[in-house]
């Protein structure tokens, strides 16, 4: 019995141990390359972290998560100044304006100039609203150290954000497998119901035009 507790205790020790640096490339890689659905993995990674119980997980999972989207956030960031101060940009740069369309940039330059870095925060938190905003920044030429500070509460807002999702998700069911599955289906519903709603709005705006 406890020749099999000794085995047990090292093998969950080691998928921890190995998780959490898994989780901490693949958030900042997307941050880096917002291909990767980071939200998703955070959940999925709270879910783990509630079915095992094991002391400080969830804490584990949070920390590695928010400093990951950090550094990825001002990495990315700083590849876009270099970008700006180029004569010929930089693929990094080209890439931000290829992901923010004319009138999301412009919002974001509008929220940008009425709220200063508070803007940061939310456009962590809506789908799609980290590059647009970000590429405001580089255009208002906001220095690195100042965007760095702005980004710091965002992630953490971000990570706790979609942690929360996971934890709703891992209560509901007793597999967490089942509640990486709910996990997944509240952070698409989340993602989703920004873009459904400007699809909502769109049509009336046009009409009072």
């Amino acid at each position: 019995m406890l020749d099999a507790l000794t085995q047990v205790v090292p093998t969950e020790t080691t998928r921890q141990a190995a998780g959490y640096p898994t989780l901490f490339l693949f958030v900042a890689v997307g941050a880096l390359l917002p291909v990767i659905p980071t939200g998703a993995l955070v959940s999925s990674a709270a879910v783990v972290a509630f079915h095992q119980k094991a002391p400080y997980s969830l804490l584990f999972v949070f920390v590695t998560a928010a400093v990951a989207a950090f550094l990825g956030d001002v990495a990315l960031y700083w590849l876009g100044r270099r970008g700006m101060h180029s004569k010929n940009g930089s693929r990094w740069l080209q890439a931000l304006r290829s992901r923010a369309p004319q009138e999301r940039l412009e919002q974001a330059q509008e929220k940008l100039a009425d709220h200063g870095v508070l803007v940061l925060v939310l456009s962590r938190l809506v789908p799609a609203g980290r590059i647009p905003v970000m590429l405001a920044c580089l255009m208002a030429k906001m220095p690195l150290r100042r965007f760095a500070r702005g980004d710091v509460p965002a992630c953490l807002a971000w990570a706790l954000t979609y942690q929360v999702i996971g934890l709703l998700g891992g209560s509901l069911f007793k597999q967490p497998w089942q509640g990486v599955v709910a996990a997944i289906a509240l952070t698409v519903a989340v993602s989703a119901v920004p873009v459904l709603w400007r699809k909502v709005r769109r049509p009336s705006g046009s009409q009072h035009a």
